[in-house]
């Protein structure tokens, strides 16, 4: 069972799944910084790039968005050629043209220096079921059972969604996990829902100029009840009184179960301290991760992939070597699924187990980590270990990342980890001023530096600094800088 925390203030919004004590996931959502995935908005195209089979379309963000040829669904379906060896695309030259408005739908948040990305199919997300208004088909989400419950349920789906359509044109529907058990009033209720959102994304879109934004998916705050509440839950606590009257009238319309489990919390402690959360998130952007059988995780993230390593550390509670390797990869399989819930880790993933010698240990931590990896709400795609003894897997990502989305890269290294010795930076001086005298004549060279640099120039390296004020025949003072890093320094020509 688990429970859901919500810490709410007017700037941001944080969302904590905790199961047995341990939190399992979060979330965070910032005012001025909340996501895009799931707009709407009137776009314009900007430029159509035949080359890579794409385009850039103007949506009113600083950054253009990305639409490709395989995401553009015109009149739901997307145009083909067909060949005797099968169909392909037609070019997205001759689908769309510069200054065209579009109706398109953000699948992908502007991650680093890319745009949104984008679909011209427009989902609509309701608590039972996602309108797909310019399809006529009806999915099932693969969670649902036997194939008999998914017949019975498009058949009830097919009949359901035609009531009161007068064209044939019912537009398309995907059942939801929660749908299984829902009843034929609550199915159409949702229905309803859904077409009137998707009647006012129609109407505005006639009357309002290219970049206007036509519908936002729900807040955080929402999502909750809609995407993260399950019968799994025993309680959503929230912490204002505010935002719970919200929360308690969108429940009662749309997920009168889910609103059951709401719970407003009056304590003075904030309702992160009751599970430790915030040491909980100030770990989930530590790059090591301890275990609790003494052994630990190094994970490095980086802008093409993030690597996991695992090693034993201090850990020797087995009979033997192989049984120690083998249970701290077993832990360390759980460990990795758990992080990458808790920093929204996406995209490639290499992860390094502990090498293993014996395929039955090799194949338990595959299946034991396939097991782990099952309960992400993101999909997850693992392969098996390489011959180089990795495990390979790709994780759908649609948001920054949780250091991505707190952190930001360290001025001093420039992200790279790691800074110049002090004696790297003196020897670097030397060579710019030697470069320097032979460009220009100065009456005298002025070193402005950090004061460990000028520390090492005037003790260590003093004889090499007279050495070259002799040989360039100009004097070299020395200034220390309190506020200069390490590496900043700046050589003034006098």
């Amino acid at each position: 069972m688990e429970d859901i925390l919500i810490n709410w203030s007017p700037q941001e919004t944080r969302v904590a799944v905790v199961e047995n004590g341990a939190v399992q996931e979060l979330h965070i959502e910032r005012t001025l910084e909340r996501g895009l995935v799931g707009n709407v908005y009137l776009g314009k195209v900007a430029r159509v790039l035949p080359g890579m089979q794409s385009a850039f379309i103007d949506i009113g963000l600083e950054r253009a968005a990305f639409l490709h040829v395989a995401d553009l669904h015109l009149n739901g379906a997307t145009p083909r050629h067909h060949h005797g060896d099968g169909s392909h695309p037609v070019p997205i030259e001759r689908q769309v043209y510069e200054g065209q408005a579009l109706t398109v739908q953000v699948i992908k948040d502007p991650i680093g220096t890319k745009g949104a990305r984008l679909s011209t199919q427009i989902s609509i997300a309701g608590r039972l079921l996602v309108h797909l208004p310019q399809d006529n088909h009806i999915g099932i989400s693969q969670k649902i059972g036997s194939p008999e419950a998914r017949d019975a349920l498009r058949s009830r789906m097919q009949t359901l969604a035609s009531v009161g359509v007068q064209d044939g044109n019912t537009g398309g529907f995907i059942l939801r996990t929660n749908a299984e058990e829902a009843s034929d009033e609550e199915l159409a209720a949702d229905i309803a829902y859904l077409r009137k959102t998707w009647g006012s994304i129609r109407e505005k879109s006639l009357r309002e100029p290219p970049g206007t934004l036509l519908f936002q998916d729900l807040s955080l705050v929402e999502r909750v009840l809609r995407d993260l509440a399950s019968e799994r839950t025993q309680s959503i606590r929230i912490d204002s009184k505010l935002q719970y009257d919200v929360l308690r009238g969108f429940g009662e319309t749309y997920m009168p179960a889910a609103t059951a489990k709401l719970d407003l919390y009056r304590g003075e402690r904030p309702i992160f301290d009751l599970h430790n959360i915030d040491a909980e998130v100030a770990r989930a952007l530590a790059r090591r991760v301890d275990l609790k059988s003494g052994g630990y995780l190094i994970i490095d993230q980086t802008e093409a992939m993030t690597t996991i390593d695992v090693n034993t550390g201090g850990f020797v509670g087995a009979r033997n070597f192989d049984d120690t390797i083998f249970k701290t990869n077993l832990e360390a399989a759980g460990a990795i699924a758990r992080q990458l819930r808790l920093r929204n880790l996406g995209g490639i993933i290499i992860v390094d187990f502990i090498d293993m010698t014996r395929e039955e240990h090799k194949t338990a931590v595959l299946h034991e980590f396939r097991k782990q990896l099952s309960r992400d709400r993101t999909k997850v795609t693992v392969g098996g270990f390489t011959q180089l003894g990795l495990v390979e897997l790709t994780r759908k990502r649609t948001r920054e990342s949780l250091s991505r989305m707190l952190c930001e890269p360290c001025p001093t290294c420039e992200a790279r980890g790691q800074v110049k010795t002090a004696r790297s930076i003196c020897y670097e001086i030397m060579r710019e001023i030697l470069r320097e005298s032979r460009q220009f004549n100065p009456k005298e060279f002025r070193v402005v530096a950090a004061a460990n640099v000028v520390e090492m120039l005037l003790d260590e390296e003093s004889q090499h600094l007279a050495g070259l004020s002799d040989f360039i025949g100009k004097p070299i003072s020395l200034t220390a800088e309190p506020t200069n890093q390490t590496e900043h320094y700046d050589i003034v020509l006098m």
